[in-house]
């Protein structure tokens, strides 16, 4: 460069040197800035590691307590913990979002410094290109006598060509900076939809510490503290739901028929999403010793997963929803709050137990979108999702007071034929 800008023609001179000063001093501003912007995007990221080490200790003080007694003490202390886990991991998306922010300044400013070369680059080319033009209307002739002498003529004529492959050299160069540019768009454009992601991770978190909170303070409210009442709030709900199982299976056992194996897909991994983000089963599908001690039929109609009041549930395929309970819910009565969802290949599939439900009937709903948060509503003796697969075919909805329940009048709840229910598992 230093060599172009030696000219003795003032005007290349003029014109080179603009071009030197176009490309490296808002790359210095730029180095500067984005330096800057790089070192709160590290002490983010520190603290992103220190909070999500938070968050895992809470998580092994939690696995800790699950293992111990059904007690009133473990159950607060469990939902303690897992409001304080839910703060952390509130300020762990709360971080991601402030670096996602920064990463956007940086690629704004890097799309700022290309543009700023670009227009200026497009200038001097258009004024270069101008005096190319002049130069080359002036006669081989004319340039030969208005020379000292005749060296002098040709170097003019050799410092032309020079500058003519350094321009275009210079355009090339220009066309990689648009390139660039591009992709930088690109790049803005992902880091704004994964900031939105996060965003609503983050909606979804402060719902569970909310739903957390309230569960803990209705807990303590109907026990008044007391570990005596709190024994006999899970004896009541026991007693409620084998009365509410042995209705319900008299009901399904009216409905027996045949199950059409062509309406479903055949049984293999990967077709089902798993709900949650992390699987830990605490009762598997049909005959398990819990099952037999819980339900009317002796066989357990689904999956139960470990996960603390508040844990963002996801829906296992797209589809449809149709049909949640939302509102009318009480101890003892099948599902609580309930999301049902019908896929295009034959199968559907209930979310139980929830504290919340996001989605309403008739909305249509993509893989692994949050439909709910995990709770203990209806008959459950503790926080956990129960996750069902059904042949569509045979799934009912009905109202508790159709199977004859007394206790569970008015409640809705998911009913099929027996050989509808299939193995999650089969199909996760």
């Amino acid at each position: 460069m230093s060599r172009l800008c030696s000219y003795r023609d003032p005007f290349l001179f003029t014109v080179f040197c603009a071009l030197c000063t176009v490309f490296l001093l808002p790359a210095i501003s730029y180095a500067q800035s984005a330096a800057d912007i790089q070192s709160q995007i590290d002490t983010n990221n520190k603290q992103i590691a220190a909070l999500q080490a938070e968050v895992a200790a809470f998580q092994k003080e939690l696995d800790m307590l699950g293992t111990k007694k059904n007690t009133l003490q473990s159950t607060i202390s469990s939902l303690s913990l897992s409001q304080k886990q839910l703060a952390s991991q509130i300020k762990v998306t709360e971080s991601k979002i402030a670096s996602a922010n920064l990463q956007i300044k940086q690629l704004s400013l890097s799309i700022d410094d290309k543009e700023t070369s670009i227009v200026a680059d497009q200038d001097a080319i258009s004024k270069s290109l101008r005096h190319i033009v002049e130069r080359e209307q002036t006669p081989l002739i004319v340039t030969l006598i208005s020379s000292n002498s005749l060296s002098e003529a040709w170097q003019l004529t050799d410092e032309a060509l020079q500058f003519n492959r350094a321009l275009k050299r210079d355009i090339s160069d220009l066309r990689v900076a648009r390139t660039e540019l591009a992709t930088d768009r690109d790049k803005v454009t992902t880091a704004k939809a994964k900031l939105v992601a996060l965003q609503r991770d983050l909606a979804i978190q402060k719902k569970s510490v909310e739903v957390s909170k309230a569960a803990q303070q209705k807990l303590l409210a109907d026990t008044k503290n007391q570990e005596s009442t709190y024994q006999k709030l899970v004896a009541e709900k026991r007693a409620e739901q084998a009365e509410f199982e042995a209705k319900l299976f008299e009901y399904e056992s009216q409905l027996r028929q045949a199950l059409d194996p062509s309406s479903i897909p055949l049984a293999r991994a990967g077709i089902l999403a798993p709900p949650l983000a992390q699987l830990s089963i605490t009762q598997n599908f049909g005959r398990t010793v819990d099952s037999v001690r819980l339900y009317k039929s002796g066989t357990h109609g689904g999956v139960d997963y470990k996960a603390r009041i508040g844990t963002p549930v996801k829906a296992a395929l797209s589809g449809v929803v149709v049909d949640t309970e939302s509102v009318r819910i009480k101890n003892g009565c099948q599902y609580g709050k309930w999301v049902l969802l019908k896929h295009a290949n034959g199968l559907s599939t209930i979310y139980g137990h929830l504290s919340f439900v996001y989605v309403r009937p008739g909305d249509t709903v993509a893989t692994e979108q949050v439909v709910g948060l995990s709770g203990d509503t209806g008959f459950a003796e503790g926080p956990h999702l129960h996750f069902g697969v059904y042949a569509t075919a045979g799934v009912r909805i009905v109202d508790a007071s159709a199977l004859g329940s007394v206790n569970c009048a008015g409640i809705k709840t998911v009913a099929a034929n027996p050989v509808d229910y299939l193995n999650p598992l089969s199909y996760l």
